[in-house]
């Protein structure tokens, strides 16, 4: 098993030099964003990540969370491992000091974010969870709830969770039943949901959902939907917990992976209901929760980010340790580390290359979020926060492809012993598995790019990201040297490959939905992929600069030319080719009448 090393250096060189948090530091609360601190910051969580988290990874693979009695049991360590999480502040790192946080950029928590799930995914889960239900709480909570549940949450004193999901639903929510029913100054809560990550665990004394429900009075569909909060301990006005609500795990999941998250079938109000507060207002909970989402859909992003990571690492590892056939490149027979192959290095290559361009364009949609949060109303902020709405779907979804792709190239790099359990490379695929699925799977993030973020604004914010890649490729033409070229000619190449695109799915998704919606899945793919050249195209162009400055680490910055160069070879270039199943793929994928498949 390889350790896991949290890649400190290249994320410090992406939020310094591809993200630019300068522009945050010069901002009116960004005293706290000082380059030695955020690197201070990032030590101590790699710290926490490589010698707390990591060795349990395997852990609770192999032992995973139990129903015990009623009681969800964690994996042996989590339990230890989250009272040092609380401890040293972690949980409250991007939140305002008003409620107890240390109000750093969330660029900088997602990096910090970044190495809890390469450490240990099914460990993370739980936080991840918490840092959602804040947002949504404080965005839409009454002054009582923020009061009574925000410091709690902020701190990590208690946990949160997010209840959508039920058996006949999936990811239709507007289909839920659960049902509210007022009661005075509260409701009474009655439901099943699923797929609840974390809905029990041993970590805390109290755990937060937030449960979606609808009135009896309600109007169908996704219209008629309410956001509760339902403590499964009540909490009584002094902040005390009083008696315990009227809710279970029925049972947990037995799943592909991440086993040590358990993953809940939740009950509300067998006997009589659930007490829970309404957040925000009647009728009106999906907006709330998706305050929730799409944070969430953010972190899972960087979750595919995370273990690309973790699984390069250890198929690296793997690759300098197993010794077969001789090298190519020499005339003696004696068999050499499959690391000298060419096939093992362009995988190797493809991992590391796809792994730091999804890593920095989620990096930038978070800082433009942070900008966002930070800018004076004005023109500027308006575009950060296009800039952020629209890539979101595009981190989300390619991201978490990416993940499952690099993931799967570690298992090949093993080879027969990829297959086997106790190399550790299958738990990696099958950790990372669930990531294109959950908090809206791929093909409704694909959905959400092309009709809300693209098609309902008529491609502006899109064609502004645009103008965005099309500067950063006139910058890079300016560039001395082979490699910026080559990049340069790609991003371009695929600047009007994507632009193209976009011209389509603006017309399309005026007309027949279906067509645009079965181009979806390539756009997005599309997207990404030119969205992941530009910075890399950034970093090109940051490396080169920096090796003008005498004293500079020359490997470290000649590997980022030789990975940005990569990606333009090897991933970049498939841009253009990506067009046509956009603009005349549709059609075939339509064909077939339903009973022909």
């Amino acid at each position: 098993m390889t350790d896991y090393r949290p890649p400190i250096r290249e994320m410090q060189f992406v939020l310094q030099h591809v993200v630019g948090l300068e522009r945050l530091a010069a901002l009116p609360g960004g005293e706290a964003v000082e380059t030695d601190l955020v690197g201070h910051v990032l030590e101590e969580a790699g710290k926490l990540a490589a010698d707390v988290l990591a060795p349990l990874n395997r852990v609770g693979d192999r032992e995973p969370a139990r129903l015990d009695n009623g009681v969800v049991r964690t994996p042996p360590g989590f339990r230890e491992a989250y009272r040092h999480y609380v401890e040293g502040g972690w949980n409250s790192v991007p939140f305002p000091p008003d409620h107890g946080g240390q109000g750093l950029p969330w660029v900088v928590a997602t990096a910090v974010q970044e190495m809890w799930n390469a450490a240990n995914m099914g460990w993370a889960l739980g936080p991840m969870l918490t840092v959602g239900a804040v947002e949504a709480l404080a965005a839409h909570g009454t002054a009582e709830q923020k009061r009574l549940y925000l410091p709690k949450l902020v701190s990590g004193e208690w946990t949160g969770t997010m209840n959508l999901t039920e058996p006949q639903a999936g990811s239709d929510v507007g289909a839920l039943r659960t049902r509210a029913v007022r009661e005075g100054d509260h409701y009474r809560i009655t439901g099943q949901k699923i797929f609840i990550t974390y809905g029990d665990q041993d970590w805390t004394d109290n755990i937060v959902h937030l449960v979606l429900a609808r009135l009896p009075d309600a109007p169908a569909g996704s219209r008629g939907i309410s956001l509760f909060l339902v403590p499964k301990f009540l909490v009584r006005s002094d902040g005390s917990l009083g008696e315990r609500n009227d809710l279970r795990v029925v049972s947990l999941e037995h799943k592909l992976g991440i086993h040590a998250s358990p993953t809940c079938v939740m009950a509300y109000g067998d006997n009589g209901g659930a007490i829970g507060t309404l957040i925000g207002k009647e009728n009106e909970g999906l907006a709330c929760m998706f305050t929730m989402m799409n944070n969430m859909r953010l972190d899972v992003g960087i979750q595919g980010v995370a273990l690309a990571e973790r699984a390069y690492q250890h198929a690296l590892g793997y690759a300098r340790q197993r010794v077969q056939s001789r090298d190519l490149g020499s005339r003696s027979a004696e068999p050499v580390a499959i690391l000298r192959h060419p096939d093992v290095r362009r995988m190797l290559m493809t991992m590391k290359a796809l792994t730091e361009a999804t890593r920095a364009l989620a990096y930038s949609t978070f800082a433009s979020l942070d900008l966002a949060n930070r800018l004076p109303p004005g023109p500027e902020q308006a575009a950060m926060a296009a800039r952020a709405d629209l890539l979101t779907p595009v981190v989300k979804a390619w991201s978490t492809d990416v993940g499952c792709d690099v993931a799967s190239l570690g298992v090949q790099i093993h080879g027969g012993m990829g297959f086997i359990e106790e190399t550790g490379a299958a738990q990696y695929y099958r950790d990372v598995r669930i990531t294109p699925i959950y908090e809206g799977t791929n093909g409704i993030q694909a959905n959400d790019l092309v009709f809300r973020k693209v098609g309902r604004d008529k491609g502006v914010a899109a064609r502004a990201f645009l103008a965005e890649i099309r500067e950063i490729a006139v910058d890079l033409a300016a560039q001395p040297g082979d490699d910026a070229a080559v990049v340069g000619r790609a991003l371009g190449a695929g600047h009007d490959a994507l632009e193209g695109a976009t011209d389509w799915i603006v017309a399309s998704s005026e007309g027949d939905h279906r067509h645009a919606a079965a181009s979806a899945a390539a756009y997005l793919r599309l997207f990404g992929i030119v969205a992941g050249g530009a910075m890399m195209a950034r970093q090109i162009c940051a490396a080169q600069r920096a090796l003008a400055v005498q004293g500079s680490d020359s490997a470290f910055l000649e590997t980022r030319i030789a990975v940005a160069r990569f990606y333009a070879d090897h991933v970049l270039s498939q841009a253009p080719a990506l067009v046509h199943p956009i603009v005349a793929g549709a059609t075939s994928a339509l064909a077939l009448d339903d009973d022909r498949f």
